[in-house]
């Protein structure tokens, strides 16, 4: 019986030499590093003012749901990557220590999902979320039933 390359074999000689490209979307490598910095403690949301008044806009008037990759831009280029993002953090955390694990999550989990080179993570701290501010929905509003 024939094992694959699959099944933790070694692939064949021939595999190695397929010829072709993969290329992944500036916007494939921005959906990772959203779930990246959501995963960091102290994160409250993505986006600056504009970008957080905006999606609050769309989820008034039901225009879809909130975009993975608010706040965060990404420009590949020879399989190296650059990411800028903006970030809010939750009062009661260190600002700066929020931003370097944040640098850090993007930079790890990009290289390591993607199988891209990092060169650089700009963090821009946008606001601080104070306690008992309302925080956004993934989900449109309820319809008013009257």
């Amino acid at each position: 019986m024939a094992a694959s390359a699959y099944a933790g074999e070694q692939p064949s000689a021939t595999a190695a030499v397929v010829k072709g490209r993969i290329k992944v979307a500036d916007e494939v490598v921005e959906k990772v590093a959203f779930l990246a910095v959501m995963e960091v403690p102290g994160v409250a949301d993505l986006g600056g003012d504009l970008a957080r008044a905006f999606e609050s806009v769309r989820d008034r008037v039901g225009i879809g749901s909130r975009r993975g990759n608010q706040g965060i831009n990404a420009q590949i280029q020879d399989r190296q990557v650059a990411v800028s993002l903006t970030i809010v953090v939750e009062y009661g955390h260190v600002v700066m220590e929020v931003a370097t694990a944040v640098k850090t999550n993007v930079a790890r989990s990009v290289s390591r999902m993607l199988g891209l080179r990092v060169t650089e993570v700009n963090v821009t701290v946008d606001d601080v979320r104070l306690p008992g501010e309302p925080k956004p929905t993934a989900d449109p509003p309820e319809p008013d039933p009257f």
